[in-house]
């Protein structure tokens, strides 16, 4: 061989070698590429981010720092990035399973149930895999440090779950035979990945979902998540299925409500990005929810009046605090502005309901959503209104636009800045500290006693 045929050949096999790493990391397969898509089409449906997302401004998604308020005390949702210092970077694909799906961490530790991990467990293997891979391969990495959480005792001992986990964290069974692929998705949607019944479904006294009331309404951080049963009274039986789907799309339905808390945390992060389709199947399992009736109620919320009342009657100082505050957005009758932008307080299932909760919710921390059609912003008013001023606010609005009978007291609107009311488990738990004490130092006296007699007798 030629020194310039030696010469041409070696750079060739040269420039091959060097082009064989080159060409095997930037070719992907479609099947990889759908993978990714489809874990991230998972991580929206399970609302990952409304939880994990960063507080900060301009902080990166999934990198953790928010805080959730529980009747326990503040948990903080943790970085769930593919950082290897401070997320899940480390994370084997069995350990990612059993944190998701079990509640229990890498290194062993219990995870508290504000990770829905009770409904998590009905995720397939398959969408585990699809969401493990697209938190590692596609999620940047962040190294933010979210704080820890710090519950007082017992509450900080999270060993307790082991107990609690067993009565409480159970994979909601489905309404219904799942005898359709519809209705088989909208259960996967509703109740596993959605996890929709774990704020919409009262407490039992272990904070546990009450199984026998699910889907009949729940109270979350003072915010009340309606009944969404079949009923078409207390529930959403009187919705059509355009105005459902038009509402779990955008958060904004006039004649009917616009969603806000959790609710609006849940269409903007998750809710709204999901396929027609995956919609449809949502609607037709809420459908088949057996109704619940609230026996109090009589006439739908959204229906406690058509048309604003006049302000004969109202409260003086309740109508100057509306006129400087709401009107100008809401308009003085109550209408709304700009193509229900700023909604109508008439036709309102939250002036309407016969829970006051999201109304002083509302007024108190406002509205702050960035939806997929845009901003919604209201400016919280909990700074600048005291809480007497804030019950005769709301007592106005019901009053002349929605629900008359639903009132508040200063106190209940102290109640409900503070969180909501103490579920019995925390009230109860003085009376058992105190009750503590007394079998402690009962038992201090029998052993003093006993010592001293035993020492007489000698």
């Amino acid at each position: 061989m030629s020194t310039k045929k030696y010469n041409l050949t070696r750079v060739l096999l040269i420039g091959a070698l060097g082009l064989i790493p080159l060409s095997s990391q930037s070719s992907t397969s479609p099947d990889d590429h759908a993978l990714l898509a489809r874990g991230a089409y998972l991580a929206q449906a399970a609302d990952c981010n409304a939880c994990h997302r960063g507080v900060a401004p301009g902080s990166a998604d999934y990198s953790g720092g928010l805080v959730i308020s529980t009747p326990m005390g503040n948990i903080v949702a943790t970085n769930i990035t593919p950082s290897e210092k401070y997320g899940i970077g480390s994370y084997s694909e069995e350990q990612f399973k059993r944190a998701v799906t079990e509640g229990i961490r890498a290194d062993g530790t219990h995870l508290y149930p504000a990770m829905p991990y009770s409904t998590y467990k009905g995720i397939t293997d398959a969408d585990i895999h699809a969401l493990y891979t697209w938190f590692q391969q596609s999620v940047p990495a962040s190294d933010n440090l979210s704080p820890e959480t710090s519950l007082n005792f017992p509450w900080s001992v999270r060993g307790l779950m082991a107990i609690w986990n067993p009565l409480n964290a159970n994979l909601p069974e489905s309404v219904i035979s799942q005898n359709t692929p519809q209705i088989e998705r909208g259960y996967y949607l509703t109740e596993v990945l959605g996890h929709c019944s774990a704020c919409h479904s009262p407490r039992n006294i272990m904070m546990g979902e009450d199984m026998g009331q699910r889907f009949s309404g729940g109270d979350i951080g003072g915010w009340h998540a309606p009944n969404i049963t079949a009923d078409p009274i207390s529930g959403i039986g009187g919705w059509s299925d355009s105005e459902l789907f038009h509402y779990l799309k955008t958060g904004n339905l006039p004649g009917k409500n616009s969603a806000a808390g959790g609710m609006g945390e849940a269409i903007d992060h998750s809710l709204s990005y999901l396929s027609d389709t995956d919609i449809n199947a949502m609607i037709v399992y809420l459908r088949q929810i057996p109704a619940i009736r609230n026996t109090a109620e009589q006439i739908p919320a959204w229906q406690h009046t058509q048309q604003s009342r006049t302000a004969e009657g109202t409260s003086h100082e309740g109508e100057q605090l509306y006129q400087q505050a709401c009107a100008a957005c809401h308009r003085s009758d109550g209408e709304g502005a700009y193509n229900n932008t700023f909604p109508s307080l008439t036709a309102n299932t939250t002036t309407g309901s016969s829970l006051p909760n999201n109304l002083v919710k509302v007024i108190l921390d406002g509205v702050q959503r960035e939806g997929t059609k845009g901003s919604v912003n209201m400016p919280a008013f909990g700074e600048v209104l005291t809480d007497q001023q804030v019950a005769v606010l709301t007592n106005y609005v019901t009053q002349r636009f929605g629900n008359p009978s639903s009132q508040v007291s200063t106190s209940d609107v102290t109640t409900l800045r503070a969180g909501g009311e103490k579920p019995l488990i925390v009230r109860l738990l003085p009376v058992f500290y105190g009750v503590a004490v007394a079998v402690f130092a009962l038992l201090i006296t029998l052993f003093i006693r006993r010592f001293r007699r035993k020492g007489a007798s000698k």
